[in-house]
């Protein structure tokens, strides 16, 4: 277990996950102490490397009261949330009473403590169905799924407990999360696994026979689903300058984070082959309900107030950091 030491504590819930996880390398680096609280139902015990495990459940105010009490971190980052759209239309109380519910107790015990600034993970399944692309911001927000809705509920709360008790906030609408550590120390890791690349990448290892894919009758150039795809490293540096926003005294803001640049299911599959140099089977599927035929991000507004741009913006690039973890 890592000492607190540097320039304080970061309590970063969900850091056992996919982002958290790469966020809490990166907040290490920084000099800070990233102290992970999960339950671990999602995320993964050898994920956590550059901090203390605090082992409890949001949902449970009194396990993240606790730690909040006995911490003190200076600033929260919020990653812990169910993130499955389709199993969010099959069971909807558990992506409520977790991501809602989960948030709300969050919040009430940072009220407690005098905890006043938090990093939101937010998503762009807000917007729904996009009227154009790239989406700005000031897209309309209409979720058409449970998991959509809690993160537009989320955002709304927030808000809310700002008014009230003063609490500031960065709520960051991701696009498409991929690829994995430059260091392949950290990946993606689902069980099911329901994302695309490492569905890919698994068809090249020979885990999987094929793969899926859903629809090849959309609107665009190839007639796959278009979608902006941003490196995992990337995210958590936008995590980063959020919490530098915050601590500068700035406002509270909702900002999109994506490369601006769209990949076809089919893009993906053919950039795959070369990185890999094997072939990956699929056939087609029907549509799935609710698939929008093109997400693709306007992050100008986090270049401009984060001075955020991506690094690893290049398909090819975000694969092989992903082909290397998936080998592991």
């Amino acid at each position: 277990m890592a000492a607190e030491t540097g320039k304080g504590v970061i309590l970063v819930t969900g850091g056992a996950g996919y982002v958290g996880s790469q966020t809490c390398k990166l907040l290490a680096k920084q000099g800070y102490t990233p102290v992970t609280f999960d339950n671990l139902v999602t995320g993964h015990r050898d994920a956590v490397q550059w901090g203390p495990l605090e082992r409890g459940d949001l949902v449970d105010f009194e396990s993240i009261r606790e730690v909040i009490e006995r911490r003190q971190p200076l600033a929260v980052m919020h990653f812990a949330a169910h993130c499955h759209v389709t199993e969010s239309v099959r069971d909807p109380g558990k992506y409520y009473r977790n991501n809602v519910l989960g948030t709300v107790n969050l919040l009430e015990a940072m009220k407690q403590h005098g905890v006043e600034q938090i990093v939101f993970s937010s998503s762009c399944a807000t917007y729904g169905i996009p009227e154009k692309n790239p989406i700005t911001e000031q897209h309309p927000q209409r979720p058409i799924s449970p998991y959509g809705w809690t993160k537009f509920m989320a955002e709304r709360i927030l808000g809310d407990f700002e008014e009230a008790h003063g609490i500031r906030s960065v709520a960051l609408r991701y696009f498409n999360a991929a690829g994995a550590d430059p260091d392949a120390q950290t990946g993606e890791h689902h069980d099911p696994e329901t994302h695309l690349i490492p569905r890919v990448l698994d068809v090249a290892l020979g885990r999987r026979e094929e793969l899926v894919i859903f629809g090849d009758d959309y609107e665009t150039p190839d007639g796959t689903c278009i979608r902006d795809y941003i490196h995992v490293s990337d995210l958590a540096d936008a995590h980063l300058r959020a919490l530098n926003h915050l601590g500068s005294g700035a406002g509270s803001i909702q900002l999109n984070l994506g490369t601006e640049h769209g990949f076809s299911v089919l893009d993906v599959v053919t950039t795959a082959e070369e990185v890999t140099g094997r072939k990956i089977a699929r056939r087609i599927d029907r549509r799935r309900p609710g698939d929008p035929s093109r997400l693709v991000a306007d992050a100008s507004r986090a270049r401009e107030i984060l001075d955020w741009r991506p690094r690893y913006g290049e398909l090819e690039i975000i694969l092989r950091h992903a082909w290397n973890w998936q080998q592991k």
